[in-house]
């Protein structure tokens, strides 16, 4: 497959547009969920220049709603997917690079999952400030959303470039399959027949 290719689409606030890929296609499911984060994290970006333009409005409280729910709910199935389908194959691969990289890339996830606390009660504060209450962010509440937005950079892009490839070549039509088959079921999502 290679590189998985994102499109650089921008939105205003609030919300976001979800790419068309179906479970029936794990690897581009995989791939349109990095798309999700980008554009969730293009929305964090934008909605911190919003609220230094504007203040706390309903713009920027929708906005801080939709990467709450994104980051609360997606995420972490999107990180279990590639934990179960895609990291085991290659720590069981001969490429010692592969298997140093998936290590880096399951401590990632660690780092991501301590993080989202203090971002997201930061975001939570944007959410829930009525307007005529609302103090613009502190150096600190900025660092966290910065320091979990630049966790992704690297991690994604490693993935996307090495661990999505060297996986879907290993995974035979069977285990791509029953990869499908999980996502879905993990999601509440009927089997299509």
């Amino acid at each position: 497959m290679g590189t998985v290719r994102r499109s650089a689409r921008t939105q205003a606030l609030p919300g976001f547009h979800a790419p068309g890929a179906g479970f029936e296609a794990p690897f581009e499911m995989l791939g349109a969920c990095h798309e999700r984060v980008e554009r969730m994290l293009a929305l964090q970006a934008r909605l911190q220049q919003h609220l230094l333009a504007h203040g706390c409005d309903d713009a920027a409280r929708q906005a801080a709603r939709d990467v709450m729910r994104y980051f609360d709910l997606a995420a972490p199935l999107h990180h279990q997917d590639e934990e179960i389908h895609v990291f085991p194959p290659l720590l069981a691969g001969p490429d010692a690079g592969l298997r140093a990289l998936v290590q880096r890339l399951l401590q990632d996830h660690r780092d991501v999952e301590a993080a989202w606390p203090a971002a997201r009660s930061v975001l939570q504060a944007v959410a829930d400030s009525p307007a005529a209450d609302w103090t613009p962010l502190d150096p600190a509440r900025t660092a966290a959303l910065n320091r979990f937005a630049a966790l992704y950079v690297r991690h994604l892009a490693d993935e996307d470039q090495l661990a999505y490839p060297a996986a879907q070549a290993a995974l035979t039509g069977d285990a791509l399959q029953a990869m499908s088959q999980d996502m879905m079921q993990r999601r509440g999502v009927p089997a299509r027949k």
